[in-house]
C-alpha cells in the first residue's frame, strides 16, 4: 500500500471512530439526563416523624406507669387538711376510735390499712373532708362504697359497708366537709352483728384513677395526733 492509500485509510478510520463516540456519548448523556429528571420528579419518601415517635414512647411509658403508684409525685394531706379532718360517723369522737390500721385480714394474708368506726346501723356517715365523688361502687368485699377525691386530686377518702347512700348522691358531685353521704351498715363482707364504717385514706397522684394502686395513710393517727 502506497503512502496515499495509508493516509486515506487512517482518515477514514478516524472519521468512523469519531462518529461512534459521538453517537455513544450522546446516548450516555441522554440517559444520564433522563435519570436526573426522573430523580427530580419522584416523590420523596416520608421521613419518620419525631413527634409521632415521641408520642408512641409517651403512651408506652404511661401504660407502664399505670401499673403502680408513682410515689414521688404523691403527697400526704397537709397539716391543715389533716387538722380539719372530721370523724366521718356522726357523734363519734376521736377518743372513741380504735387503731385497726395494722390489723391483719384474710387469715393474715393482708393488712387492714383502714380503721373500722363502730356505730349502730343507720348512723349517718358524713364527709371527712371536702372533695368530689369520683365513684359510687358496690363490691363483694366493701358492699356499698364511696370514693371521694380531694380538690388537689392527691387524696382519696374511701367509705365502705354503707347501708345506703344519701338521697340524690351521684358521681361527679362536690361535697363539703360534714355533708351526709350515707348510713353505717354491714354490706359486703362485714358482719351483720357489728355494723361499722370501714374508712381509708389513700395517697395517690393527680392522674391516677380511683381503682389504681395507692398508698394507705393511717386515719387514726391523723384524727388523734392534733
Amino acid at each position: 500500500m502506497n503512502l496515499v492509500d495509508r493516509v486515506l485509510t487512517i482518515v477514514i478510520t478516524a472519521t468512523i471512530t469519531s462518529a461512534i463516540w459521538i453517537v455513544a456519548g450522546g446516548s450516555l448523556i441522554e440517559n444520564a439526563t433522563s435519570i436526573s429528571q426522573r430523580e427530580a420528579t419522584r416523590p420523596a419518601e416520608a421521613a419518620p416523624s419525631p413527634r409521632a415517635s415521641n408520642t408512641v414512647g409517651t403512651e408506652q411509658n404511661g401504660a407502664a406507669e399505670a401499673g403502680g403508684l408513682n410515689t414521688s409525685a404523691a403527697s400526704l394531706p397537709d397539716e391543715r387538711s389533716a387538722r380539719d379532718l372530721m370523724v366521718p360517723v356522726l357523734n363519734v369522737r376521736p377518743t372513741d376510735l380504735s387503731d385497726t390500721f395494722s390489723d391483719s385480714r384474710s387469715g393474715g394474708s393482708r393488712l387492714h390499712e383502714a380503721i373500722d368506726i363502730m356505730a349502730p346501723k343507720g348512723t349517718s356517715v358524713v364527709a371527712a373532708a371536702p372533695g368530689e365523688i369520683e365513684r359510687l361502687f358496690e363490691s363483694d368485699a366493701g358492699g356499698l362504697t364511696i370514693y371521694v377525691r380531694s380538690a388537689d386530686r392527691r387524696t382519696i377518702y374511701y367509705y365502705a359497708h354503707l347501708d345506703e347512700y344519701a338521697e340524690g348522691l351521684k358521681e361527679g358531685q362536690r361535697v363539703r366537709r360534714g355533708q351526709r353521704l350515707g348510713a353505717v351498715g354491714s354490706t359486703g363482707n362485714a358482719s351483720p352483728d357489728a355494723p361499722h364504717l370501714h374508712f381509708a385514706i389513700l395517697q395517690t397522684t393527680e392522674e391516677a384513677s380511683w381503682w389504681e394502686p395507692a398508698n394507705a395513710v393511717n386515719p387514726y393517727t391523723l384524727f388523734t395526733n392534733r
